[in-house]
């Protein structure tokens, strides 16, 4: 009778390993087909936020309809990459009529993420590609949304924008959060397990 439970948990714990795991790999699918928009203020004080928030709408709105009709992350990417000076001098426009004189800076890079709600949807932790923008120091809280699909940058910010780009099992991690929950935050650890020891590493 022992051995037969010690099967059963080894039977148990390999199919919650497997779930887990296959969860994991359907994580990859968001991550893969979503472009993050991430504006990193100056400092923590009230008038940097502000700042912050100026930024963001200026670059949004400079943004609208930027990627509609585009339907993979790379040509996202590309459009991204072509329209970033202009997108840069915008943000930079914003800062000077806040008053400031801080530098802005943007570029096309991937950013570690913990799991996070937009919108309704949540995307799960990761490496993520990224239009980061920093302001002067970029010491203060930042701001982010989903620059691709286009739900910050665009009319159409409903579910059917993640459907059209997305697998089905990786739309439906986005979409049906609450039923993921613990397992959002177990690839979390992971990612966080993983990260560090790429940095023990290197």
């Amino acid at each position: 009778m022992k051995r037969f439970f010690s099967m059963l948990c080894g039977v148990v714990m390999l199919g919650a390993v497997v779930s887990v795991c296959t969860f994991a790999g359907r994580c990859v699918g968001v991550r893969e087909n979503v472009v993050r928009l991430h504006i990193l203020a100056n400092s923590d004080s009230e008038a940097d936020q502000t700042l912050k928030l100026n930024v963001r709408d200026a670059v949004t709105a400079a943004g609208a309809g930027l990627l509609d009709g585009v339907t993979t992350r790379a040509e996202a990417e590309e459009r991204l990459r072509a329209a970033l000076p202009q997108l840069i001098e915008t943000a930079q426009a914003a800062v000077y009529a806040g008053g400031y004189t801080y530098p802005v800076k943007a570029e096309l890079t991937t950013m570690a993420f913990t799991t996070r709600v937009y919108d309704g949807a949540t995307f799960p932790a990761g490496q993520y590609h990224t239009v980061r923008f920093t302001i002067g120091e970029g010491a203060g809280r930042n701001w982010w949304c989903v620059m691709y699909p286009p739900l910050c940058v665009s009319a159409a910010t409903d579910k059917d924008s993640l459907q059209k780009v997305m697998p089905s099992g990786a739309c439906e991690i986005v979409t049906a959060s609450s039923r993921f929950a613990v397992r959002f935050k177990v690839v979390e650890w992971f990612e966080r397990m993983a990260e560090w020891f790429s940095k023990a590493g290197g």
